[in-house]
């Protein structure tokens, strides 16, 4: 559905280039994780998706149609929700009243049943609200909208541990099986039950990209609190002993993944290869 071909992006004023001849495709339906440290170029990737920034060279295509032309049909199926969302001065009711003619699969009941989600009703004043709520209330009217492809920037951000659990029982909930959701987060822990698949950037490259099941299928992680065996893949200490990432045999139990441990063992480069190779 997305597409990336030899992408290069730089911004103004800056002599790093973001992307170099980055290529990248998203294609399934499911909840992707796209994860990387801060300045890894997640964000920049999002703008990109949507065509609110514009590569240097090369394209970024929805549906075989670049996104920097933002077409109606484009901008009516693809929602942003940034990291620090802008929100009018006005009650919700008009805000919701002005922008769903914009997406034809708004539905009014997502929407209720999300705010409800995080104990909040129809009947807020967006002026009066603080910026964890202000978060809130853009999670639910973005989870309304129905678009096909949904991005969210760091949507945990600023929310509290209960508010937390809260999105993503909201978000187990209200996304559909149709729908391409790319969450992009430092956060891992805050996301890591609701993957799909997961997207590693690494100075700006994709270090894995894979489907949980497939990592699971790959992957063994566990504790080890005694000894420690000598052919792991990546091992780290703690209080609670050692956790480490092996190889699965074939005739082991599938592990639960660590999505921490993993994340920094594609970070330090103990990782290299993608579950596609």
């Amino acid at each position: 559905m997305i597409s990336f071909k030899e992408v290069t992006f730089k911004y103004p004023n800056s002599r790093r280039r973001v992307f170099d001849g980055f290529s990248f495709g998203l294609e399934q339906p499911g909840i992707y994780g796209l994860l990387g440290e801060n300045g890894s170029g997640k964000s920049t990737l999002l703008y990109l998706m949507t065509g609110l920034l514009r590569p240097r060279t090369g394209q970024v295509t929805y549906n075989g149609v670049s996104v920097a032309e933002r077409r109606l049909k484009t901008l009516s199926d693809i929602y942003l929700m940034p990291e620090e969302p802008s929100v009018p001065k006005t009650s919700l009711k008009y805000f919701v009243k002005t922008f769903r003619p914009f997406y034809k699969r708004f539905s009014d009941e997502t929407l209720r049943s999300s705010l409800d989600g995080f104990g909040m009703g129809m009947d807020v004043d967006l002026r009066s609200l603080s910026m964890g709520h202000k978060k809130k209330v853009m999670i639910c009217f973005a989870l309304a909208t129905g678009v096909p492809v949904l991005l969210m920037d760091e949507p945990t951000n600023g929310l509290d541990i209960p508010s937390k659990s809260q999105f993503r029982r909201i978000m187990a909930s209200a996304v559909s099986e149709e729908q391409m959701v790319v969450i992009s987060t430092h956060l891992v822990h805050d996301v890591e039950q609701l993957l799909d698949r997961m997207v590693i950037l690494r100075d700006s490259q994709v270090k894995l990209d894979a489907s949980t099941a497939e990592i699971s299928d790959r992957y063994a992680f566990r504790l080890y609190t005694d000894a420690v065996p000598e052919k792991l893949l990546y091992s780290q200490s703690s209080a609670l002993g050692t956790t480490g990432i092996s190889l699965r045999k074939a005739d082991e139990e599938e592990t639960q993944i660590d999505m921490e441990l993993l994340f920094n063992a594609i970070n330090n480069n103990h990782l290299k290869m993608t579950c596609h190779e």
